[in-house]
């Protein structure tokens, strides 16, 4: 099995509600995100996938985090724009993206800070 990671980033503002705590007020993050894709077959030019095509993808589903007020967004609406539900959701809109049957977005991880992150992935 192969696993490739890339590395990207957005800002965003927030507040997660029912939180006993400073974070239930407005407040922002610089999200680094890791994005992690599995396969098991290399094509005929040694690749799993080429980076830029992950990459882009990554870029097209940030662009609709980056720089707004999460809460405001359509899949935060009803559920908090917490860490671990940012990494769902970045993990669900790669996986609809990317067309390769080989490749498959194995985990994303979402860090509000450079010390703590939420991981999503599936079994």
């Amino acid at each position: 099995m192969y696993e490739l990671k890339i590395v990207s980033q957005f800002a965003a503002a927030h507040q997660l509600r029912e939180y006993q705590g400073g974070c239930e007020n407005l407040h922002g993050h610089n999200w680094k995100v890791e994005v992690f894709v599995k396969g098991e077959k290399l094509g005929q030019d040694g690749l799993l996938i080429d980076f830029r095509i992950i990459k882009n993808a990554t870029k097209e589903v940030l662009e609709g985090l980056d720089h707004t007020f999460l809460n405001e967004l359509e899949n935060f609406r009803e559920q908090n724009p917490s860490s671990e539900n940012i990494a769902r959701y970045i993990f669900e809109s790669l996986g609809r993206r990317l067309k390769d049957e080989n490749v498959k977005v194995s985990r994303v991880s979402a860090w509000e800070s450079d010390s703590a992150c939420a991981t999503y992935e599936e079994t």
